[in-house]
């Protein structure tokens, strides 16, 4: 398994451009000789700032956002629709260059960072609280390979040089998430407001309490991602989080990205949906499933999406977006998935009766996808639905109803983080709310949590939590020559090209393994049937 050692010159210039109002501006000075980077000299507050940034995607041009996020996540769960040949994932074709795109981005850039620093600062003292915040980064870090590609390295991964080993074993998915549950208890537990200062926290700026609440909201995510395979400790751990999640849109784990470093530091999604890459800015629009459940409530998000009016489809500077785009919800229309540009009239987009122009579907707001904006973690939106699940499955946590009124007004409101001119009254979101109270169950809790994590941008997360209830109830495509038989994919292949040749043994016995083969219709260990 390949696991390149990132040039500490890089991550130095990466940390050293990163602006945000809560991280150190003196990594240089805090890491004076970065040549002769080792035990004695390592702060793990510069790469804890690295480890965070490269979890929003990679430095290498956005490769695994554009492939795994928005490519195939994004348009498998209808939340973005495109045209153009490449985006595999919204015809269900099988692109293994790109299913594996998350995998070695992820073990080369996230995982190697956090594991330098959860093994350097352990016992010691003096990165004490480093220690913890690191062990609930890298959970957060394995939590989304795993759940895309079912059992993967996760008790070896990242420490050859320490082990001195050249192959990596996989572990079962039950047991990297019973680890990784166990891992998130202590470490929020053991966070200590008398010990050390967290300096390089570009989320929360070292506020450990915060770090509590996070730590205490991925757990309650990784519990209820165990509803259809092991609801013991599902609501085990549930319980263990109520009461200590995030409070409010203040808390919300988020990355504010700046455009000093380039495509170091720039946001991934805008580095895709802008142009930076080809002509996604043109051609990849909001799916026609997503707008119209936005319209069907009259829902304010809707002002979400722009009819984005380009100039041209080789245009690839921001600033040249239309400045006078519209935001009208009356003129909103997303795009049917499944479509091309080519004249077969079952397929081409120029035969659907929606068609009129491609830049009068509608696209994300220009403020959602501003390269120095925001990309955002976990929120609180997303942690008030999962509480109303947990109330709604087991009468834990309060009332189901008030945590899911708690998260519709959230998740109207907090679109006001990306952009001011994203921003909805409170009056408006509570409306809305009380208009639409908690009537149908987890299907319902789930439908919002879809409708959330779209605009939040996280498709990685739609696509989890489909898997796992089931909702919203979508229309699968039927393109040619799709590789599932009709059906949305389930989870990512291995990359078979990389693994057979460098970890053979061990990656043979995993995708074995698989339920359903290692294919894109086969299933993790927590999506059973």
């Amino acid at each position: 398994m390949k696991r390149n050692k990132l040039n500490i010159l890089a991550l130095l210039a990466l940390t050293g451009v990163l602006t945000t109002t809560s991280c150190t501006k003196d990594f240089i000075n805090i890491n004076t000789n970065p040549i002769t980077y080792g035990p004695t000299n390592f702060d793990p507050n510069f790469t804890l700032t690295t480890a965070q940034m490269t979890y929003t995607g990679s430095i290498d041009l956005a490769y695994d956002t554009w492939r795994a996020n928005l490519i195939y996540s994004g348009t498998m769960m209808q939340g973005l629709s495109s045209v153009i040949s490449y985006w595999a994932g919204d015809k269900y074709l099988l692109n293994p260059l790109y299913t594996s795109a998350y995998w070695e981005r992820a073990y080369d850039e996230q995982v190697k960072p956090i594991v330098d620093v959860v093994v350097m600062t352990n016992d010691n003292e003096k990165y004490k609280n480093v220690h913890q915040v690191a062990r609930i980064w890298k959970t957060l870090v394995f939590a989304r390979i795993t759940d895309l590609y079912g059992d993967v390295p996760y008790s070896e991964a990242g420490q050859g040089y320490y082990l001195k080993k050249l192959s990596t074993k996989y572990d079962k998915q039950q047991d990297i998430y019973m680890d990784m549950l166990k891992e998130i208890d202590e470490a929020v537990n053991a966070l200590d407001e008398n010990g050390d200062k967290v300096t390089g926290d570009a989320i929360y700026g070292g506020n450990l309490d915060k770090w509590r609440r996070l730590g205490n909201s991925i757990m309650l995510r990784l519990a209820m991602r165990l509803t259809k395979v092991d609801e013991n400790t599902a609501k085990t751990y549930a319980t263990k989080a109520i009461g200590k999640t995030l409070t409010g849109n203040g808390d919300n784990a988020i990355v504010k990205h700046d455009t000093k470093g380039l495509r170091i530091t720039k946001n991934r999604n805008s580095q895709v949906l802008v142009g930076d890459g080809g002509s996604e800015h043109y051609y990849v629009k909001w799916s026609n499933t997503f707008i119209d459940a936005l319209k069907s409530t009259n829902d304010p998000r809707i002002n979400v999406a722009a009819t984005m009016v380009w100039p041209d489809v080789n245009t690839k500077e921001f600033e040249n977006i239309n400045p006078n785009f519209v935001t009208d919800p009356t003129k909103q229309k997303g795009m049917p998935n499944g479509k091309d540009l080519n004249s077969n009239p079952q397929y081409a987009l120029s035969s659907h009766p929606s068609y009129t122009t491609i830049p009068e579907y509608s696209s994300p707001h220009p403020g959602m996808i501003k390269p120095d904006g925001i990309t955002f973690i976990l929120t609180y939106a997303e942690s008030e639905l999962l509480l109303a699940e947990a109330a709604e499955r087991w009468g834990i946590g309060g009332s189901a109803s008030t945590h899911y009124a708690n998260a519709v007004k959230a998740g109207i409101t907090f679109l006001g983080q990306y952009d001011d001119r994203l921003s909805i009254s409170e009056s408006t979101a509570e409306a809305y709310a009380n208009a639409h109270p908690l009537t149908d169950g987890v299907k319902q809790i789930s439908e919002q949590y879809w409708i959330h994590q779209n605009t939040a941008l996280n498709f990685y997360e739609s696509w989890a939590n489909w898997r796992r209830t089931g909702y919203p109830e979508l229309t699968p495509v039927d393109y040619p020559g799709n590789a599932t038989n009709a059906t949305i994919p389930r989870r990512f292949p291995y990359p078979s090209a990389e693994e057979a040749g460098t970890n053979r043994a061990y990656f043979k016995e995993a995708a074995a393994a698989i339920p359903g083969g290692d294919k894109l219709t086969g299933r993790v260990w927590w999506d059973k049937q």
